[in-house]
């Protein structure tokens, strides 16, 4: 009787497990063929995970990488493929998932339109679909998704707009489309999200003002940045958002003043602001009052007054950037301040003045200190080397010295107690020094050293070569003399070496060649002699090399030509000897070629024609014989040529007529002969490209007499070439310190040459249409003609970026000072006789002018 009713009792549970089987096996099998069909979508799968991995028959689904099921019924609650490479267009079948509760493919290469099935998946609280390539319309639909919680579909390709029907999420907390290109305003039916905490619509190409329906009191984070939204911000703010914690407004076009109410908003993290257009007042002092702040940015505006104490004693502060405004007055020097969690530091680009205080040696956590680009002065303080955390120094564009004129820089020898310090930047401050053999002692960490225009003195110490991590050195327009050592040959991970305008001398030492890594080597402007190393060859990555004003001698070395990744090479102004091998048309990457004002010989080898990028040749202050080779005219992309002052003989090739960007051609003082092309760019260059070819002649089709052979022998002014680089050193870099005037057309600036001869030098603005033109006509007008009233020209300058007059230097002023200053008083008699002068001058220029043309 017992066993009777037990196996009655088993046949009665059998049939309640077969009543229920095929319903869960059912939902299960749905799940499943959502899986695999999302899976037989996938084109790249680069760490074959779902189509090498566990995604198979023969492993339970719930147990698949990705897939989380609920401990009940064995239905995908979650779908997790985040940051997996993934590449392919969603399946539809996902929708099928009609548990699925979170939907995280961020991070992957997800192409195609946001599958409308997605609104299928009702239980849905959270869908991450940043960062794919996503296109399209964002679909409306996924509104009925009603208990979504989570949404960011940033930095993809979406267009078209916020739809409205977002507006009526019940339940949204997060809402994340930056980096789409949403355009158009914000809308203000966002405002009706009640339950939204954040939104993220950075980078989304948006336009307008902040709708006041957006100022929504439960936000806690809002990040507008990177837009185009202008108008200014409420005075209530703090009012509408009493929570906010986060606000980043950077990188729009916001104005007016900042609200002094913004000390209301009592929970502020993260204040960022910067890269608008907020002027006027001081910082609010009561932004000190906000206890929680960490960090402050208000940089790239333009912000005046003096920084109130308050804001250096917000303990809290990590991050202070109040860089490129109009602030002034001092850096806060009290010992109280309160800033011990400070980390970043970035006050550049001010006015402000005095010195770099003590006190700033008691920011303990400092990791990086920015004051760049100010007007402070006084010694740097030794003191900066107590911060242990400091990994980034940035005092360059300053007054600031060493302590004793012309002594050892101590203060780098306490930076040396700074284990961390990676970037140091000190350029533009007058130094006054010598580097010190201390400087050994960044070998574990400095990365870079960049120390241009501080008037430093002596040699490169030896020690350099300790600092192994080196990847950046920049001691240009110094006072460095002897020789380069050779230990400099130990940092093998050097990158950038620039020892240009000193008074290097000596050799190029051969270790040099250990730095395979180099990708920029600038010697220019020294006293260095002898040859370039033969192992030139073994810096590969090579792309600058310039080593200009030198005294370099002996032949090129054939191991030079095959750095095939060199972009831009200039050996001007030496003594370099020998010809051009065959082998110089290996540099396939070449832009830029300068090889002028050297001693070179032989003829120009054909095999020029594989420089296929090249835009600027000067080969010009040379002894090249023979030809102009017919294959110049392949490199198509040429702008500049200059062969002048050779002994080039023969006709200028009709090739050179395909060169459809050249803008400046100078063939003069060589010995061609035959006739001038008169296709292509040659339409447009003047005599002035072809004068000293005794042998050469107009076109053919010009039948005007003054375009015959007399056209390239006009009457040489005879004076110095004066070269590029005597230009920059004559005017300071053409700095505006040296500006006498400038106009639409050009400015001129003063100048004081080697031999002491003061000079005002004419540049002529090459974006004005015409200009080219306009420059070769007026050196030819000018070279033509004498007279008293006409300012005297003393040489003229060219090269691919710059065309200049060299005037003599009229040390009493313009006419339009005398004429319309206050200072000045002209009687009648003065005023007539200065208009028959400029009449006059006028008048023998425009003549001269046409009898040229």
């Amino acid at each position: 009787m017992e066993k009777f009713i037990f196996l009655a009792f088993i046949d009665v549970l059998l049939a309640s497990i077969l009543m229920f089987q095929p319903v869960i096996c059912s939902s299960n099998f749905t799940d499943q063929e959502a899986l695999l069909h999302f899976k037989s979508t996938m084109e790249v799968d680069p760490t074959n995970t779902i189509k090498g991995g566990n995604w198979t028959m023969e492993a339970n689904f719930c147990e698949w990488i990705g897939v989380v099921c609920s401990n009940r019924r064995q239905r995908v609650i979650a779908l997790d493929l985040s940051h997996m490479g993934l590449q392919g267009r969603l399946s539809p079948y996902l929708g099928n998932l009609s548990l699925l509760a979170s939907l995280d493919l961020r991070n992957n290469s997800f192409y195609g339109m946001i599958l409308i099935e997605i609104s299928h998946l009702r239980r849905l609280k959270e869908l991450i679909l940043e960062s794919n390539q996503f296109e399209g319309n964002i679909p409306p639909i996924l509104t009925q998704c009603q208990n979504l919680e989570v949404m960011s579909l940033a930095t993809n390709k979406l267009t078209g707009g916020i739809p409205r029907e977002f507006g009526g999420f019940p339940k949204l907390q997060q809402l994340n489309l930056s980096s789409n290109d949403l355009r158009g305003q914000i809308p203000s039916f966002l405002g009706n999200i009640t339950t939204l905490r954040v939104i993220i619509l950075a980078n989304a190409t948006l336009t307008g003002s902040i709708p006041s329906a957006l100022f929504n009191r439960s936000l806690t984070w809002v990040n507008l940045t990177d837009n185009y939204l202008s108008g200014s911000l409420p005075s209530d703010l703090c009012y509408h958002w009493p929570n906010i914690q986060i606000l980043s407004l950077r990188q729009n076009q916001f104005s007016g003043l900042l609200p002094e109410t913004l000390t209301q908003c009592k929970e502020l993290i993260i204040l960022w602001l910067s890269y608008n257009q907020f002027q006027g007042r001081e910082i609010p002092s009561e932004i000190g009052n906000l206890v929680n702040l960490q960090t402050l940015a208000l940089s790239e505006n333009f912000l005046t007054g003096e920084v109130p104490q308050e804001v250096f004693n917000i303990s809290s502060l990590k991050v202070l950037d109040l860089s490129e405004n109009s602030l002034s007055g001092s850096l806060p020097s009290g010992r109280d301040l309160s800033l011990s969690n400070l980390e970043e530091l970035y006050l550049a680009s001010n006015g402000f003045g005095s010195n770099i205080p003590q006190s700033f040696s008691n920011f303990s956590n400092l990791i990086l200190l920015d004051v760049e680009d100010n007007q402070l002065s006084g010694s740097i303080p030794t003191g900066l080397g107590n911060l242990k955390n400091l990994e980034s120094l940035s005092i360059g564009s300053n007054q600031l010295t060493g302590e004793t004129y012309g002594s050892e820089l101590g203060f780098l020898s306490a930076l040396s107690n700074c284990p961390l310090l990676r970037y140091l930047r000190l350029g533009g401050n007058p130094l006054h020094g010598f580097i010190p053999e201390s400087i050994k002692n960044f070998s574990s960490s400095l990365q870079i050293l960049s120390a241009p225009n501080c008037q430093i003195r002596g040699r490169i110490p030896k020690e350099m070569g300790f600092l192994k991590r080196l990847i950046f050195i920049r001691l240009s327009n110094n006072s460095l003399d002897y020789s380069i050592p050779s230990s400099i040959g130990g940092l093998e991970r050097l990158q950038r070496l620039y020892l240009d305008n000193n008074l290097l001398e000596g050799l190029i030492p051969s270790e040099i060649c250990n730095l395979t890594g180099l990708g920029e080597l600038l010697l220019q402007q020294n006293r260095i002699s002898g040859s370039i190393p033969n192992c030139i060859e073994n810096l590969s990555s090579l792309q600058k090399f310039l080593i200009s004003s030198n005294n370099m001698t002996s032949v090129i070395p054939v191991s030079l030509w095959g750095l095939q990744e060199l972009i831009f090479l200039n050996l001007s102004l030496n003594s370099f000897n020998g010809g051009l091998p065959l082998e110089i048309g290996k540099m396939r990457a070449i832009e830029s070629i300068d090889l002028s004002w050297n001693r070179l010989t032989g003829a120009i080898p054909s095999s020029i024609q594989e420089f296929e990028s090249l835009a600027s040749l000067n080969l010009s202050r040379n002894s090249f014989q023979g030809s102009i080779p017919q294959s110049i005219g392949h490199l198509k992309g040429l702008e500049f040529l200059d062969l002048s002052y050779n002994e080039l003989s023969g006709t200028i090739p009709e090739s050179l007529e395909a060169l459809a960007y050249l803008q400046v051609l100078n063939l003069s003082f060589n010995k061609l002969s035959g006739e001038i092309p008169n296709g292509g760019s040659f339409k447009n260059f003047l005599a002035l490209s072809f004068i000293g070819n005794e042998a050469l002649c107009g076109n053919r089709g010009n039948t005007s007499e003054k375009a015959s052979i007399s056209m390239v022998n006009l009457p040489r002014i005879n004076h110095p070439m004066i070269p590029y680089q005597e230009l920059c050193l004559a005017t300071n870099n053409f700095s505006e310190s040296n500006l006498l005037g400038a106009g639409s057309f050009s400015s001129v600036y003063k100048g004081t040459l080697a031999n002491g001869t003061d000079i005002a030098v004419k540049v002529l603005n090459l974006h004005i249409e015409g200009a080219l033109k306009s420059f070769d006509a007026e050196c030819n007008a000018f070279r033509m003609i004498r007279h008293r009233n006409l300012v005297k020209v003393i040489s003229s300058c060219t090269n691919a970026n710059l065309r200049a007059l060299v005037l003599q230097y009229v040390p009493c002023g313009s006419l339009e000072k005398w004429l319309y200053s206050n200072n000045y008083n002209l009687d009648l008699h003065q005023r007539v006789k200065i208009m028959v002068d400029v009449a006059t001058a006028i008048d023998l220029r425009l003549w001269n002018y046409q009898d040229f043309g």
